[in-house]
């Protein structure tokens, strides 16, 4: 009978730390998202681009200071070219950077952003709705 007692004890023991390691492994600190559902320019610009750009586009976002070039600001893209905004220029630079004709020659830190969106689970379409809406959004904060 004492056997039986320490054999039940011991499963039962087992049964909670099993128990336990799994209750540990789903209330520990979760990482961030890497994709989010929203496509609207403002949301994208938020979690992909503010912590370099700044929440406004100014270029001073809580990265911009570890960066080897402070990121440009934003909100003069249409100012710095005559007055009308570069819409096809800045999508091509945020889709595919500024090494579309020698890739292994980038001069900005600025991610990829088209093959990252596609490689993050979206397709390829759904990547090009969100380059659209960030850059309509990027023309939409542009200081007249």
């Amino acid at each position: 009978m004492r056997k039986s007692w320490i054999g039940a004890i011991t499963l039962a023991v087992g049964i909670g730390a099993a128990a336990s390691a799994v209750f540990a492994q789903t209330t520990g600190a979760r990482n961030p998202p890497l994709v989010i559902e929203s496509t609207a320019g403002n949301d994208v610009f938020a979690f992909y681009c503010a912590s370099c750009h700044g929440r406004n586009g100014s270029g001073d976002g809580p990265v911009s200071r570890s960066l080897k070039a402070t990121p440009p600001d934003l909100r003069l893209l249409t100012r710095r070219n005559g007055g009308e905004f570069p819409r096809s220029r800045v999508a091509a630079f945020v889709a595919q950077g500024d090494s579309v004709s020698a890739p292994a020659h980038r001069t900005t830190e600025m991610p990829v952003w088209g093959p990252v969106f596609t490689g993050l689970g979206d397709s390829n379409a759904l990547a090009k709705v969100r380059i659209a809406n960030l850059v309509a959004y990027l023309e939409s904060i542009q200081r007249k």
